[in-house]
């Protein structure tokens, strides 16, 4: 269940963030990697605090999570700018399309990330 509501959480992140990166490039004649970087990081703000309280209902602290979502958003962040750029400048395909790869490193990396780490239920090992 919390991989549905991830993905109802990635399609607002997508609309935001996708609709801000095509709206800089196209009337902001932002280029493509910095557009790309102010998307992500308006969507980054958003999905934390949706997947925080909606998708993994996490009670820990605030920042310890927020700190550890950053981290885990860097490194899918990182694999997003690296299929984008070789999306575009290796293999030529279209600049817009070309994100779309970018998304698939993310959304993959994002959702095991805070699964996993950011958003994972403390463990109770005193028995």
């Amino acid at each position: 269940m919390s991989f549905l509501r991830f993905c109802a959480v990635g399609v607002i992140n997508t609309a935001v963030g996708l609709g801000l990166i095509f709206s800089l490039m196209r009337f902001g004649g932002v280029q493509y990697v910095v557009a790309n970087a102010i998307g992500y990081a308006v969507g980054t703000v958003v999905s934390f605090f949706l997947n925080r309280s909606w998708t993994f209902y996490h009670k820990g602290p605030v920042l310890s999570s927020a700190v550890r979502w950053f981290l885990v958003i860097a490194i899918a962040y990182g694999a997003n700018v690296c299929a984008v750029i070789v999306s575009h400048e290796y293999f030529g395909i279209d600049r817009y399309i070309s994100q779309l790869s970018g998304m698939v490193a993310y959304t993959s990396l994002s959702y095991l990330g805070g699964r996993f780490y950011a958003f994972a239920p403390k463990l109770n090992l005193s028995t």
